[in-house]
């Protein structure tokens, strides 16, 4: 008892690292966002820019973060409990080689394949560029954007590795702090570079590129201190790397169910008014903040511990700590979720009106808002549950759910793309993340695998409870928007930080009177 004690204290621990180092990624990233809402407002050039920075981050949660840990990490756990020092070294040759020369394969043909990348996601472009339409322009320089930033693709996959194969190690922090390299990158390029060139969104493009080339080298040392530097080798018929690719190729789609569903959104964006891309992009700028924070911290700690326990022969133990990672993040979700719909306007007010950013952009920004983040607790619990069939080697479920997900989503945005526009692609992304989570709950249940505790149920009705309170209080107590607007952005800032602190309590003091303590987190 003890020991499993101390093991989840540990990865509550380590959750706790890896979030405080997101944390600070992800105020980082606001900066950024903040720096490039200034200079580009919500027009045109930060369509173009948004557009561009989009499809080599779809590929990077495709071949990095998304199904390759995935998929890497429980090989890599087993390689290391049952082989010796040489297999886990030929393991990760094999493996660095045989990933790095296919993705650099993808990246060249993305250079060399842009102008059709951008037809087929910019469709609304492509037309009008065709018909000689004035929108034909954003084809032509995003099409010239993204040939630029696609080789952000290969530096972050070996980045995405590296980071995989630390977490394995038990290295948290590295692997959470890399982000900050490439959002300090775009600050500098932004801010203090872009001012001396005419196009800054060419600035901006390259200034991704080096973020990604850097971030890779920040791992580097800490590999070399673990002695797991090797030499890249094509290994396509390794049998570790055979296990990789079978589990990734279907894990594609089971983990990027959201990332698949935003395209879908841009392609339609691309018929819209110009801004839509833009407006669809701050609001989830924001979506991702608590789920850089929390949702991915917690996924990337209970992956490895799965990944230890033999869910067939100790099934409890599974259920277990699924149980607990379902717990803490839809603790930390919810109120996330209801307290950003509370303070939509505020937030985007805060954080992005300045210089080319102006209050209607605040509030046509705030009404795709609160549709993309009415889906958050979902996407947020999506990512630990793709969790419960990663470690124990089953990804196809996951596709069967996020294909399921996605097909919903074409047919959720066809329904209220005509009376709600860019908002009602926002709100059906949220809707398909609600069908991913139900869908991946029904399964791991009918698998024996995993069933919410009764425990967790009432834990989650306490804290979806406080936070509805919190959000009714928070919305009571603010300004209206155009007194948000009439305040300067240091007033503005103590405001809304005087509303997130009072929100916190109130939400904290409910969770303790209806019976959440700190230790119902660590058993």
């Amino acid at each position: 008892m003890q020991n499993a004690v101390a093991k989840k204290s540990r990865l509550l621990r380590s959750g706790m690292i890896t979030s405080f180092f997101t944390l600070l990624s992800r105020i980082l990233g606001m900066f950024r966002d903040i720096a490039i809402a200034s200079t580009l407002g919500a027009g045109m050039s930060a369509d173009i820019f948004f557009f561009a920075n989009r499809i080599p981050n779809f590929f990077r949660r495709l071949f990095a973060e998304g199904a390759f840990a995935q998929s890497f990490v429980p090989v890599m756990s087993k390689v290391k409990q049952e082989g010796d020092d040489k297999d886990l070294r030929v393991m990760l040759a094999n493996t660095t080689g045989t990933l790095g020369l296919c993705v650099l394969a993808v990246t060249l043909i993305g250079m060399m394949a842009s102008p059709i990348l951008t037809a087929i996601f910019g469709w609304g472009w492509f037309q009008a560029h065709l018909n000689g339409e004035s929108d034909g322009e954003k084809f032509i320089q995003a099409s010239m954007l993204l040939r630029i930033t696609f080789p952000y693709l290969f530096f972050i996959t070996l980045t995405a590795l590296t980071s995989s194969i630390l977490n394995v190690f038990g290295r948290f922090a590295v692997p959470a702090m890399t982000p900050c390299i490439l959002n300090i990158t775009l600050i500098v390029a932004v801010l203090f570079i872009s001012p001396y060139f005419d196009d800054a969104n060419v600035v901006l493009a390259y200034g991704m590129v080096a973020g990604g080339i850097l971030q890779l080298l920040f791992q580097i040392p800490l590999i070399l201190k673990l002695k797991l530097f090797v030499m890249p080798h094509w290994g396509w018929k390794d049998p570790s790397v055979v296990k990789i690719r079978k589990l990734m190729l279907p894990a594609i789609l089971g983990v990027s169910a959201s990332q698949l569903n935003l395209l879908v959104n841009t392609v339609l964006a691309s018929f819209l008014a110009t801004g839509a891309i833009s407006y669809l992009y701050y609001s989830d700028r924001l979506l991702e903040f608590p789920i850089g924070i929390f949702a991915v911290a917690i996924s990337t700690v209970i992956l490895p511990a799965l990944s230890k326990v033999n869910q067939k022969v100790d099934p409890q133990k599974y259920q277990n700590t699924l149980d607990w990672g379902v717990r803490l993040v839809l603790l930390l979700g919810l109120p996330s979720m209801f307290g950003i719909i509370a303070l939509r306007e505020p937030m985007l007010r805060v954080i992005f009106m300045r210089g080319a950013f102006g209050i209607e952009h605040v509030l046509l920004s705030s009404a795709s808002l609160m549709a993309s983040v009415s889906g958050l607790a979902a996407i947020m619990l999506v990512r630990v549950l793709v969790q419960g069939f990663a470690a124990i080697e089953d990804t196809k479920t996951p596709v069967r759910c996020s294909l399921c997900a996605i097909a919903a989503n074409i047919v959720f945005n066809l329904i209220l793309i005509v009376p709600l526009g860019y908002v009602g692609l926002a709100l059906s992304t949220a809707l398909a993340a609600y069908l991913n989570a139900t869908l991946l709950l029904f399964f791991l249940y009918k698998r024996h695998i995993y069933a919410i505790s009764k425990q967790s149920l009432v834990f989650i009705l306490k804290a979806l409870t406080a936070s509805l309170v919190m959000a009714f209080v928070l919305r009571y107590l603010s300004p209206d928007v155009n007194a948000w607007a009439q305040m300067n952005t240091l007033k503005g800032s103590i405001y809304l930080a005087a509303l997130i602190s009072l929100g916190a309590i109130v939400f904290t003091t409910i969770c303790l009177i209806t019976g959440i303590k700190p230790r119902t987190l660590k058993m």
